[in-house]
């Protein structure tokens, strides 16, 4: 097919091919390349996923930590295992008060573990003034690997 257009008097003439689609051949190819790259990748990442909900819920646990230590240094204390977490979003009643409650909390929210349980608090703890802990991916005391305890304890 032929066009031509005009510009400022002048005549230009163009040809313009047809569109080309890809070959049965080719698409095969892309999908044969794709098919090997994904057998080389998914098993990589996927053998991670265990490791990276252990390392969020370490993270969650330093953040739970590092807040409690800031509620302990505005109020003198830790929140009682009455008070939970929930000391660190709204401003807790019963004992120990808390005078100082910052305005805001110390955290935005509460996150769960990765296995979408809360993480668990006790005050006076038994590893030190407090424990602040996920059960692991079992959500049972104890546990080894994926299944053991992740607290403020442990490293």
């Amino acid at each position: 097919m032929i066009t031509a257009v005009s510009i400022h008097g002048k005549v230009l003439t163009m040809q313009v091919r047809g569109a080309r689609g890809f070959t049965l051949i080719e698409v095969l190819v892309v999908v044969v390349i794709l098919a090997i790259l994904a057998a080389i990748v998914v098993p990589r990442v996927i053998g991670r996923t265990d490791d990276a909900m252990l390392a969020k819920a370490k993270a969650d646990v330093q953040g739970f930590t590092t807040a409690l230590n800031l509620y302990k240094l505005d109020n003198f204390t830790y929140p009682s295992t009455d008070q939970g977490l929930d000391a660190l979003i709204q401003k807790p009643g019963g004992s120990p008060q808390a005078p100082n409650w910052r305005n805001g909390g110390y955290m935005d929210r509460l996150s769960k573990d990765p296995w979408g349980r809360d993480y668990q608090y006790v005050s006076p703890g038994s590893h030190g003034e407090f424990d602040v802990y996920s059960l692991g991916k079992d959500g049972q005391v104890g546990g080894d690997g994926i299944d053991a305890d992740i607290g403020n304890w442990t490293e």
